[in-house]
């Protein structure tokens, strides 16, 4: 965890998944995030930034908060989200200020990706 914290701000994410070695596999290769055991049912993760798990305790859920990443180039990490087994959900679009598509995960949870 991080020595400061700010008030008020989001601080750890959760996310539910099925099979612990795919999330990680999938993540780790994609975004380079690191991982942590915390037993059979439950993984943390680290993205140099923010924090957050997965459990295997609590159903997938669809459409549930979005959860969106920041990419600095947006083909490339498209192109490591369907290398590593993701599913684009949603094709690169532009919105007033930068442009963004959707994926799931090899559990179904669906994030975003954005870039300027």
């Amino acid at each position: 965890m991080h020595s400061q914290r700010q008030h008020n701000a989001i601080n750890y994410i959760e996310f539910p998944c099925t099979n612990p070695q795919s999330i990680k596999s999938f993540y780790s290769s994609v975004f380079g995030w690191s991982f942590q055991d915390w037993g059979p049912d439950y993984i943390s993760f680290s993205d140099g930034n923010l924090e957050g798990g997965f459990t295997t305790t609590e159903p997938i859920i669809q459409g549930g908060a979005r959860v969106v990443l920041y990419s600095q180039n947006l083909e490339a990490t498209l192109a490591s989200v369907v290398q590593a087994g993701g599913k684009i959900h949603k094709e690169i679009v532009s919105f007033p200020g930068g442009r963004r598509f959707h994926f799931l995960d090899p559990d179904g949870n669906q994030l975003a990706v954005w870039s300027e």
